[in-house]
């Protein structure tokens, strides 16, 4: 039987820490997944071999014994293969420890699945496959809250946002995964929310950006103007004297806390002043009075 080299097939150094591990198997997973590869067979396959990898160096302890096993593998092959009594990682095997899956290779089954296990006990129940999907959104519907219809292997699901859903933002559907032995040990499906950029509106964390412009006058008299937000036109007063590219908050009007709705952030105007193109003679000649006034 081949050992299976799993740090290589999610393209990461033994030494690599979890959060790497989990970025690199995200990745591969989206790359890989059965929805963007329709029909394609060899998708298929590496998305399981991703998934099988991911279910053991993924977990902290899956992965410590792991590790010993790649480091004891040739001595385990010259002592015929078979886990049970003889093998140098003590006497109960590496079935007793691990979770397993469906559709996992003969390697994962042989020294992690749950039939492993030694001692007479009963046969450990196994653990389906984690999947992974994502779905786009816009920032209104990330402001609002939306749903989005998903289409499983058997079934049409339908996960909702909250209020402030953000990008990257991970959603956990327990049980909906790839199936387990039984109906209680299914998998979990975890959906990827991505926001996509807006036209207007820039966000940092629960607060947005936003540009405005305004006209010479109202820089320099001062007076009210309408800024766009994501619920409508709010009304601002301009003090006089505003100058280019002054920022102004509007309180409450950022985006909404996710899991506290009637939390919101703060709407951050920058203020842009527009100077006029075309005059007048008339303006010119008022404009030059002022030029030697302030002169």
């Amino acid at each position: 039987m081949e050992y299976k080299d799993y740090y290589k097939t999610l393209g990461v150094d033994k030494n690599a820490t979890q959060d790497e591990i989990k970025k690199a198997y995200r990745k591969l997973a989206l790359k890989y997944h059965p929805d963007k590869n329709p029909d394609n067979k060899e998708a298929e396959a590496k998305f399981k071999e991703i998934n099988e990898a991911n279910d053991v160096v993924g977990d902290p302890v899956k992965r410590k014994k792991y590790d010993e096993l790649g480091s004891n593998w040739k001595q385990y092959e010259h002592m015929g293969g078979q886990p049970g009594g003889g093998n140098p990682f003590g006497g109960g095997g590496f079935g007793g420890g691990f979770g397993g899956g469906g559709d996992f290779s003969d390697f994962f089954e042989q020294f992690f699945g749950g039939g492993g296990a030694r001692g007479g006990g009963r046969q450990r129940a196994r653990k389906g496959q984690d999947l992974q999907t994502e779905f786009e959104i816009s920032l209104e519907e990330a402001y609002h809250g939306t749903s989005r219809v998903i289409q499983l292997e058997n079934e049409k699901l339908r996960v909702s946002t909250k209020p402030g859903a953000y990008d990257e933002q991970q959603l956990r559907i327990k049980g909906k995964g790839g199936p387990g032995s039984t109906p209680a040990t299914a998998g979990d499906l975890f959906v990827n929310v991505r926001v996509r950029p807006h036209h207007r509106f820039t966000r940092e964390g629960d607060n947005l950006k936003t540009n405005h412009d305004i006209d010479l006058y109202t820089a320099v008299l001062g007076g009210d103007t309408l800024v766009e937000t994501l619920t409508g036109q709010v009304k601002v007063q301009i003090p006089a004297g505003t100058q280019a590219t002054k920022t102004v908050r509007i309180k409450g009007k950022g985006m909404p806390v996710y899991g506290k709705p009637e939390i919101f952030g703060d709407l951050y105007v920058t203020l842009k002043v527009l100077l006029p193109t075309t005059l007048t003679d008339k303006q010119k000649e008022l404009f030059e009075q002022l030029r030697a006034l302030n002169s």
